[in-house]
Parts: C-alpha cells; sequence; structure tokens
C-alpha cells in the first residue's frame, strides 16, 4: 500500500502562483470540430507491443497546490479567543475579518453557511470582529459586535452571528434604541435571555474584546471587509459559492493524494477490462496493457485503491467526450504525481469510445481520463489511449452535458460510483 499525502507543505510563493494559474486555466482536453463515425465499430485488439522494461515510470509531484491549515502565516493564527465552527483539525481554515452592517459581508456569510454544510469535515471557519468605526454608516456595528460575544455566554454566538446577517436589512437602518430593541426580540426568538444579553452587551470584558480585534487587524492592514485568508495566506478571488468549493475541493483532496508513483499492479501479458458503474448504468472498457502499460497500470491501480468511488463526471461535452477521473470534480485535480506519455502509432481516435488520458503537455498524465463520443482524428498523437468501450456506449451519451468553468454554478454531474478491474 502506498502512503498516503497528508498535508504535505510547500513554499508560499509557489503555492500561490499555482493557484493563481489554476484558477483561470480552461480545461485541457481540445474540443475541435469532430468528423461523426456513424456507426460504431466493432472492436478490435490492436497488434501487440513491446511491454515498456521501466515500468512504472512517473514523477511524484513534491508540492502541494496549496498551504497546510498548520503553515506559517503573516497573520494571527487561530487561537483561543477567535470564534470558530467545525472541525479544529479541518484541512481547510477560512478566516474571515467581516462587518455586520457591511452587506458584501452578510452576502459572504450566506455563502459560508452554505460551504460550511457541505464540508462538515473540511473545513473550519473563523470570524475576526474588523467593526469599521470611522464609516458613519456602520455606527451599529460594533454593538452588534458586542451582541454576539455576549450571546457567546449563553452559548448562542453563532446563532446570532447568523441572525445578524440573515436579518442585516431589518435592523441596519434602525436608530440605536430602536436597533436594542429588535436585538431584545431577536434574542428572545433565538432562545436568548435577552435581559442577560443587554446586561453582557455592557462588559468591559467584551467591549475591550471588540476593540481590541478592530486595533489588531487594522495594525496588520487588513483593508477592508470582508477581508479572506485560506489557510492563513490572503485570498483575493472571487466570494461566490463555486469559486470556493473548487478551492477547498482542490486543496482537500491532498489528503487522498500520494506520494509515490503507483507500484507494478499488472502483468502485461495478461487481458484487463473495467466496468464503470455509473447512475446512469455500465461502461465496459478493455484496456490496452502492452501498448499502453503504464497508463493502464495506473488506472487499475487508483480503481483498486478507490480512487474513482463516488466521483463526478467533471465535464461532458456533447458529441465530443466525457471526462472523469478527479476526485475534486474540478477539473484541476491529479493523484500527486504524474505519469509519462505512451503514444502508440497503431491506436488512434478512429472511432467512438476511444478511452485516453487528459494532459496539460508532455508527460503529465495523472487521474483524469476522457472517453469519445465520436471519432476525432484531430486528437491522434497528443494523448494516451489505454482501452476502448467493449460496451456502454449507449449509457456514456445519456451521461449528462456539463462544461466547468471557474466560478460558475453548475448542476451536479453524474456520478461514477465504482470500478471494478477483471483481470483475464
Amino acid at each position: 500500500m502506498i502512503t498516503v499525502f497528508k498535508k504535505r507543505q510547500s513554499k508560499i510563493g509557489y503555492i500561490f502562483f499555482f493557484i493563481l494559474i489554476i484558477s483561470f486555466l480552461p480545461s485541457c482536453t481540445p474540443s475541435p470540430v469532430l468528423t461523426p463515425t456513424p456507426t460504431e465499430s466493432a472492436f478490435i485488439l490492436p497488434e501487440t507491443a513491446t511491454p515498456s522494461p521501466s515500468l512504472p515510470e512517473c514523477t511524484s509531484i513534491e508540492a502541494a497546490p496549496t498551504p497546510a491549515a498548520s503553515e506559517g502565516s503573516l497573520f494571527p493564527p487561530v487561537n483561543d479567543s477567535d470564534m470558530a465552527r467545525g472541525d479544529e483539525n479541518a484541512t481547510v481554515t477560512l478566516i474571515e475579518y467581516g462587518d455586520f452592517q457591511d452587506p458584501p459581508s452578510a452576502a459572504f456569510a450566506a455563502v459560508l453557511a452554505e460551504l460550511a454544510e457541505k464540508y462538515p469535515e473540511e473545513l473550519q471557519i473563523v470570524f475576526r470582529d474588523f467593526p469599521l468605526y470611522t464609516n458613519l454608516s456602520h455606527e451599529k456595528a460594533t454593538f452588534a459586535a458586542h451582541a454576539t460575544h455576549a450571546a457567546a455566554l449563553q452559548g448562542k454566538y453563532w446563532e446570532m452571528h447568523d441572525s445578524l446577517f440573515e436579518k442585516q436589512a431589518e435592523w441596519s437602518p434602525l436608530s440605536i434604541k430602536d436597533f436594542q430593541t429588535w436585538l431584545a426580540d431577536e434574542a428572545t426568538w433565538l432562545g436568548i435571555d435577552a435581559t442577560q444579553l443587554a446586561e453582557d452587551m455592557e462588559r468591559e470584558e467584551i467591549i475591550e474584546k471588540v476593540k481590541e480585534s478592530f486595533i489588531k487587524a487594522t495594525e496588520i492592514s487588513v483593508p477592508g471587509t470582508p477581508f479572506v485568508l485560506i489557510n492563513g495566506q490572503i485570498y483575493t478571488g472571487l466570494l461566490n459559492f463555486d469559486s470556493l468549493d473548487q478551492i477547498i475541493a482542490l486543496i482537500a483532496l491532498g489528503e487522498r493524494q500520494f506520494t509515490s508513483c503507483p507500484p507494478l499492479v499488472i502483468d502485461p501479458e495478461k487481458e484487463y477490462l473495467a466496468i464503470l458503474e455509473t447512475e446512469k448504468g455500465e461502461i465496459t472498457i478493455q484496456f490496452y496493457p502492452q501498448q499502453a502499460p503504464v497508463a493502464v497500470n495506473n488506472f487499475i491501480f487508483l480503481a483498486r485503491e478507490g480512487w474513482f468511488d463516488g466521483i463526478t463526471f467533471h465535464r461532458v461535452l456533447s458529441g465530443f467526450f466525457a471526462e472523469s477521473g478527479d476526485p475534486s470534480g474540478t477539473g484541476q485535480g491529479n493523484p500527486g504525481y504524474f505519469v509519462r506519455d505512451e503514444i502508440d502509432s497503431t491506436l488512434s481516435f478512429d472511432r467512438p469510445g476511444v478511452v485516453a488520458m487528459k494532459s496539460v503537455g508532455g508527460d503529465t498524465n495523472g487521474s483524469q481520463f476522457f472517453i469519445t463520443f465520436e471519432a476525432a482524428p484531430s486528437y491522434d498523437g497528443n494523448y494516451t489511449i489505454f482501452g476502448q468501450v467493449l460496451s456502454g456506449m449507449d449509457v456514456l451519451k445519456e451521461i449528462s452535458p456539463r462544461d466547468p468553468q471557474f466560478g460558475e454554478t453548475l448542476p451536479p454531474g453524474d456520478t461514477l460510483l465504482h470500478v471494478t478491474i477483471e483481470e483475464r
């Protein structure tokens, strides 16, 4: 068994250059105009080739795509005085400096609630008060922060936090006196002792806690709200759900990545089939272990490790191909290593159902693969072909179309439930 990746760390400069590039990379499988084949050709096993003597040949990746939650930061680490929710050992820690009277902070709170629901174990969320004292339209932000910490004394911090953001439009236009009345009513509705809440809001330690939070944020030059850190590093990208969902999924994928290349698990002299169990039905693939032993070995290793279980067909272009193999569902994930290309002149994209490795350039095959719907001669020589669909093309063509672009909202892709390998 290969040792599983556990929160590898890398240099921050390299990491965030990688994140910047990956955030805007289009999917790397090309989409030229294909020449349709009117009928599916009968499958014929190609002429045999000499097995590679260096199997398996690959390069393990040394740098993680993002820093670990424990990595150093210019900003204060999460401590006992922070208000946090989620698993303290989560792979991803997201820190927000926010203002309760700030509309963008309220919009971001809704995004965080959705992310917290999706990633209960992978994500920890920390909120740090940064009430904008100098902004005249935010005169109640400080009182709102006092209310959350007073509610915390009754074990209701996050209930008050969420309610203030969700109902910001109700209380923000009120006078301070009317806001205090609103807080009393809201506290009662949340199961908080309103009288005790009002008294605790006047406690010196709570007033000083919020003031100190503001001073510390100012000292480290937090520019405004919401200001976001992901694993201690400044995040300046889009604050919508889909953008952050992709980033969290990629970071979380690190927990499943491998620290070394696959061992030899196949005999190139034998025949291998893969049965892809999808929510639309089964697809059977025959592999080419002699023409592409490294790719076949890689796929079979990953299948037996459960890498493909429960993942999505993240990119499906009708008439072109269906793509899967990335547990993050983003189209940017990899297993922690790359394997070399195996371009065999006896294999071509001359029929529907050709199975090939997705790559981003020479010798960058990972775990992602695609299956063509039609003949695609323009792909010849560019991708490692390692199999052919024997049955299930009708199932393949029922998989829901999906073309992910960074930050865009998409429906869930169809699920690849499990891959079973048969050796003959």
